[in-house]
């Protein structure tokens, strides 16, 4: 697959039809409404849009929305579904990783859909790049993205994002610039082009500990991106540590840091390292540039990142831009 084409999904067109599924966590019933928002969102968008059967208030199977057997055969269905034109995941979990050996990639390849998600729908992108080129658009979740912190901003704000996933979907033509704000931070100045590849932190360690894992060549001039939710600082320097050990760090061209959510021991005083801290701390020497603090991860909403689409990365100048379609 090195230097091979990112396969990318056929653009969608006004009235397609985009399933909303339950991918890996429940629904619980204090977040229907948020959900029946979302489905207002994406109707907005021009699409028409269908809630896959899993996906009920109430249902669940421990941490899941179903075993991962039938969340993998409802997923199947619906890449087999040729009136299916994408597919956005409901809500990130824990379960992505007891079905990636059961997604039909024949399906993927024959009739590529976009799949809109993060947090545990990482791994889905990752795993299916790594299999078949598949571009994934690492992108806010239904529920608590677009019925939920798509609510809370300023409506211009909405509107922007609204117009940039809409053109991210429908348009043959490179986004160019994503929009900025004044949060983003350059931790290492520099510029860089290549194929956007990343997700969770957590997420990219682990896919990499399976067999489905993306070859380390992939990773040849890429820009990284990742964001990381809960846990300790020091579980993030660990995560990077290992992606030094398997010599990512040395092969990326770049790297991209998210809006840290809920990360314990992060600049607190008494010591405490911040983020940038962190990440410097773990590259050492490596002149790559480096750009934080980006709107895309738990603490939302979430700037669209299409895996495998190559990106310009100018962290001095604070830009970060699509240079190349998502769809085509």
């Amino acid at each position: 697959m090195t230097g091979a084409p990112p396969l990318r999904p056929r653009a969608l067109r006004p009235g397609d039809l985009v399933v909303i599924a339950a991918l890996s966590g429940p629904l619980h019933a204090a977040y229907e409404p948020d959900l029946e928002r979302a489905v207002v969102v994406l109707q907005g968008m021009g699409f028409r849009v269908r809630r896959a059967p899993l996906l009920q208030a109430g249902r669940r199977r421990w941490w899941s929305a179903a075993t991962p057997g039938e969340i993998a055969a409802e997923l199947n269905a619906l890449l087999r579904d040729p009136e299916v034109r994408a597919i956005v995941a409901h809500d990130g979990g824990q379960t992505a990783l007891g079905y990636l050996d059961l997604i039909d990639v024949a399906a993927i390849v024959a009739d590529p859909k976009p799949i809109l998600g993060y947090s545990d729908i990482s791994l889905l992108h990752l795993v299916l790049h790594a299999r078949t080129g598949l571009v994934g658009f690492h992108a806010d979740l239904a529920t608590p993205g677009l019925g939920g912190a798509w609510q809370a901003v300023p409506p211009a704000r909405r509107a922007e994002l609204e117009r940039l996933y809409t053109g991210l979907l429908t348009g043959t033509a490179p986004i160019g610039a994503l929009p900025t704000s004044p949060s983003w931070e350059c931790w290492r100045a520099g510029r860089a082009e290549g194929p956007l590849i990343g997700g969770v932190i957590n997420r990219i360690v682990l896919v990499q500990a399976t067999p489905y894992a993306l070859p380390p060549d992939r990773f040849d001039g890429a820009v990284l991106f990742w964001e990381e939710m809960g846990g300790q600082a020091s579980y993030v320097w660990s995560y990077l540590h290992v992606l030094r050990h398997a010599g990512v760090l040395d092969r990326i061209a770049g790297m991209v840091v998210g809006v840290p959510y809920a990360i314990e021991g992060l600049g607190g005083g008494d010591g405490a390292p911040t983020l940038p801290e962190i990440v410097l701390d773990v590259l050492g020497g490596r002149d790559i540039p480096v750009l934080g603090n980006v709107e895309f991860g738990h603490a939302g909403p979430n700037l669209p990142l299409p895996v495998g689409i190559r990106a310009g990365l100018d962290a001095g100048r604070r830009t970060l831009s699509l240079l190349e379609p998502a769809v085509r």
